[in-house]
């Protein structure tokens, strides 16, 4: 019997060793796929983008032209710093602070398991944990950005200050009326790098950054920390990034970068990603399910069924008499 159970376990951790590496590549490569398309999107011109025509003196692409984004209240570099590092660093410094907390209080019920992927490597419970987390989170910005990408390529919805960029020569076109629709490929004669940068702004990409790394941090924040003291301490992090993400898309309304649909679409696209990778990828950042729920789960499942014998009663024999001698 002993025999017996220890060559299955060797065959169990034979297969162990020899899935950990098939998974790690299959995520490697994943990964590395959504780099590139999001690559793709951003920095070349494989996607043609939709061009969308307007009306004559239209009231909605009017605003006048803010400037370059690197002007803006939020400019790109600041926005991607912040949701490239913080992130970053709240992670780490959380699951240290859980590994050393775990480790202070002897709590190795809750603890993750050390790893065994070879003859002599090991993954401690932190660096697994950290690693896991930080990759879900990079996947979803990439994807985010894909999403993104995706929809202003394919609407070419245009920005409120398209007409000060395009710079229509509405003697040529013909405009004599407002509700005279211009579709024309060459009906712009401003700098054709600015007009292509203002046919994308549906959904926005700024508000859908902001608040996917917001979301996730948040509920990271909100399933990790459970010290005690930190019940008015957590909502009021958590509120505090979503409220900066909120003015994120605020403020690409009030510098007229893009329309209110584009910023709300773009909070739908982060918050739903970021809902799904935290409750359907991450399961809510929880660590491996204590020993005593699956025993006791295993007991349910293997405990022995009785069948005990149906006794009838006096009332339904009596029942059951005069039913008969009626009939």
């Amino acid at each position: 019997m002993k025999v017996n159970m220890i060559s299955s376990s060797r065959c169990q951790s034979q297969r162990s060793h020899m899935m950990l590496p098939c998974s790690v590549l299959v995520e490697m490569v994943i990964m590395a796929g959504t780099v590139m398309l999001a690559y793709y999107f951003e920095y070349t011109d494989t996607f043609t983008v939709n061009v969308q025509g307007f009306f004559c003196y239209e009231g909605a692409y009017r605003k006048p032209y803010p400037g370059p984004e690197d002007r803006s209240a939020v400019p790109p570099v600041l926005l991607y710093s912040l949701t490239a590092g913080v992130p970053v660093l709240v992670i780490i410094v959380g699951e240290t602070a859980v590994f050393c907390l775990q480790l202070a209080t002897k709590d190795f019920e809750n603890q993750e398991k050390t790893i065994l992927t070879g003859d002599c490597c090991y993954i401690n419970p932190l660096v697994r944990r950290t690693i896991r987390f930080l990759g879900i989170y990079a996947f979803g910005l990439f994807a985010t950005d894909i999403f993104v990408n995706a929809g202003q390529v394919v609407t070419g919805n245009l920005a409120p200050h398209f007409l000060a960029l395009c710079k229509p020569n509405y003697t040529a076109l013909g405009c004599k009326q407002y509700t005279q629709f211009i579709s024309s490929v060459h009906a712009c004669t401003g700098n054709p790098d600015l007009i292509m940068k203002a046919r994308k702004t549906f959904p926005s990409k700024e508000a859908a950054l902001s608040i996917y790394a917001a979301m996730y941090l948040a509920m990271y924040i909100t399933n990790t920390v459970k010290a005690r003291g930190t019940r008015l301490a957590k909502p009021v992090l958590c509120l505090g990034l979503m409220c900066l993400a909120f003015l994120t898309g605020i403020n690409r309304v009030a510098e007229y970068r893009n329309h209110w649909s584009d910023v709300i679409a773009g909070f739908i696209i982060g918050i739903s990603i970021a809902v799904f990778l935290v409750v359907c990828v991450v399961n809510n950042f929880r660590g491996r399910q204590p020993e005593h729920e699956h025993s006791h789960l295993d007991n349910l499942a293997q405990m022995p069924t009785i069948s005990i014998p149906r006794v009838e009663s006096p009332l339904e024999k009596n029942h059951i008499t005069a039913f008969a001698e009626v009939t």
